[in-house]
């Protein structure tokens, strides 16, 4: 007989766990097409626009690798009734955001287009 994994259970009722970590799913999909865009400005700004596909793709690929750690974060954190705030990742997403926003506006105004 062969034993199945079960995938670990919580007493939250409105699956909030499984909630966050769709939405984690959601912004590594935007993050993947925002860095799919800026693959267009290539021809327009050079290679200066690498850094704007890099950035959002490493951030999918920092959020994709701890989903499963924040997962069960929050699956233990509702067993034991102590779920702690993940600051660090939250700042480092935010940050992530913001450098993106810069290097945007900065390529945009301030980068003359090649032809």
């Amino acid at each position: 007989m062969t034993s199945q994994r079960r995938p670990p259970s919580h007493g939250d009722p409105g699956l909030q766990p499984e909630r966050t970590d769709l939405a984690w799913g959601r912004t590594t999909l935007s993050l993947v097409v925002a860095a799919a865009v800026f693959l267009r400005w290539m021809p327009h700004h050079g290679l200066v626009v690498s850094a704007l596909v890099a950035a959002p793709l490493a951030t999918a690929l920092a959020i994709n690798f701890s989903r499963k750690r924040r997962f069960h974060h929050a699956i233990n954190g509702i067993n034991q009734e102590a779920i702690t705030p993940d600051v660090v990742s939250t700042a480092a997403i935010a940050a992530s955001v913001l450098f993106l926003a810069c290097l945007g506006i900065y390529i945009v105004l301030f980068l003359p287009m090649e032809h």
